[in-house]
């Protein structure tokens, strides 16, 4: 298939219809946004921002716009992702260091009520 300017510009009209479902869809979904998605978020949004200017520099700034905010999207629900996952493990850190701060508590306390059984 020869790759024509009316080609490209249907296929990333589709590119760009199918993000707007996509974050139609996710908005709809209730609940607060989680990392991962608004990282999505901003790399589409920026992806089509950088994308449209590249675009507008050779003359075609839709489909800039529309690459540029698929391709953003991409990297920006990875790089959410991973940040996500840290601050899950940031979680389960927290949750162990508390157990074990109470632990801590607990036997000090089972060390001084023995200390003052022993006088």
């Amino acid at each position: 298939m020869k790759i024509t300017k009316k080609n490209l510009m249907a296929g990333s009209s589709t590119l760009l219809l199918a993000g707007i479902l996509f974050a139609a869809a996710a908005g709809c979904a209730g609940g607060p946004l989680t990392t991962r998605e608004k990282g999505a978020g901003i790399g589409a949004l920026g992806g089509a921002a950088a994308g449209g200017l590249i675009g507008s520099a050779v003359g075609h700034p839709a489909a800039g716009a529309a690459i540029g905010g698929g391709l953003g999207l991409g990297a920006g629900a990875l790089i959410g992702d991973q940040i996500q996952g840290q601050e899950y493990q940031n979680f389960r850190q927290d949750q162990q260091i508390r157990r074990n701060q109470y632990e801590t508590e607990r036997n000090r306390q089972d060390i001084e009520r023995l200390r003052r059984s022993e006088y």
